[in-house]
C-alpha cells in the first residue's frame, strides 16, 4: 500500500465495562490520501475500532498515533487528535443538533475558536463540497434522510481533517443518493483527505476503496482491496461474500476472456463497456462484411 502511515493503533485492546474483549492485540493503520474500506461481520468490533481512531474511545492497552506521535487524553491531545480525525456516525440525526444547516455546520470550526471570517469560510467550503449551499438555511429538521447525512459529513468536513472516518454512510440511500455520495467522497480523497468507509457492502468496497480492512476473529488483515476481496478464506472469516466483479472476472479468465495480469471489471457497467460487442453499420455483419 503507498502512501505514508498518518494514523495507527498498535497492539490495541478494548473491552467495554463488564463485558468481554471487543479487540485484543490489534494493529491497524490508515494511509495518506487513500480510500479505504473496513469491512466484517456485526460484532466484529468495527464501530469500536472506529471511536478508537477517533478518540471517543481510549484503548485498555496499546497506542494510537498520529504521524507517529503517541496521542494523549489530555484536553490538548484530543483537540489535536479531532483537528485531524473526524467521525461521522451511521444515523445522521445521532449527529445534528442546531437549528439550521449552516448552524450545524459551523458547530465545530466555533468550537476551535476561529474567527467568524475563517468560520464562514470553512462552513462555505464544506457546504460547497457536499453539494448542499443552497440548504444552507433550511432548518435541519425539514431535511430529507440524504441532505442530513451530507450535512452531517459537511460538518465533519468543516473541521478539513486530514482523516474522515464514515460509518455506513450510503446506507438508507437510494441509488442516485449513493452514487452523488461516492462523488463527493472521491473528490474529498482526489485533495488529498484520508477517507475511511465502514461497510457492508463488498461490491461497494470493491469499486471504491484503494485499500480494504477486513476484521476477522484473528485481528485485522489489510491490503489492496483488489487482492483483498478475492481472498475467500478471509472473506469467510470476515462473514462476507465474493464481490461480485470479482467473480465475473475469475469466470472471464476461466474463458480466456481477460488475461492473468489484466485487472477485472469492479462494475456491471466497466465490465459492458469493456466487453460490449460492437454494434455493426446498416447492411453489414458485425465483421463489417456486407451478407
Amino acid at each position: 500500500m503507498s502512501g505514508s502511515v498518518l494514523l495507527a493503533l498498535r497492539g490495541a485492546s478494548f473491552a467495554y465495562e463488564d463485558g468481554p474483549a471487543v479487540l485484543s492485540g490489534l494493529d491497524f493503520e490508515a494511509r495518506e490520501g487513500r480510500a479505504l474500506a473496513l469491512l466484517g461481520r456485526n460484532g466484529s468490533g468495527k464501530t469500536t475500532l472506529m471511536r478508537l481512531l477517533s478518540g471517543g474511545l481510549r484503548p485498555r492497552e496499546g497506542q494510537l498515533t498520529v504521524e507517529g506521535r503517541p496521542v494523549t487524553y489530555d484536553r490538548k491531545g484530543l483537540t489535536r487528535l479531532r483537528t485531524t480525525v473526524q467521525l461521522v456516525v451511521q444515523d445522521p440525526d445521532d449527529q445534528l443538533f442546531a437549528a439550521s444547516v449552516s448552524q450545524d455546520v459551523s458547530f465545530g470550526p466555533l468550537n476551535l475558536g476561529l474567527t467568524d471570517t475563517e468560520v464562514r469560510a470553512r462552513v462555505d467550503e464544506a457546504l460547497a463540497a457536499l453539494d448542499i449551499t443552497a440548504l444552507a438555511d433550511r432548518p435541519t429538521h425539514l431535511l430529507s434522510y440524504g441532505q442530513r447525512k451530507r450535512t452531517a459529513i459537511a460538518g465533519a468536513v468543516a473541521m478539513r481533517p486530514r482523516v474522515l472516518i464514515l460509518d455506513e454512510p450510503t446506507a438508507g440511500l437510494d441509488p442516485d443518493g449513493q452514487e452523488r455520495l461516492l462523488d463527493t467522497l472521491g473528490s474529498l480523497r482526489d485533495s488529498g483527505t484520508t477517507v475511511m468507509m465502514a461497510t457492508h457492502d463488498v461490491d461497494l468496497a470493491l469499486r471504491w476503496a484503494d485499500d480494504a480492512a477486513l476484521l476477522t476473529p484473528a485481528g485485522v488483515r489489510a491490503g489492496p482491496a483488489p487482492v483483498m476481496l478475492a481472498r475467500t478464506d478471509l472473506l469467510g472469516e470476515a462473514g462476507l461474500r465474493l464481490p461480485w466483479g470479482v467473480a465475473a472476472s475469475r469466470l472471464l479468465r476461466s474463458h480466456g476472456l481477460l488475461g492473468d495480469s489484466e485487472p477485472g471489471p469492479r462494475t456491471a457497467e466497466q465490465l459492458a463497456a469493456d466487453f460490449a460487442a460492437p454494434v455493426p453499420a446498416e447492411g453489414t455483419t458485425t465483421d463489417g462484411r456486407r451478407p
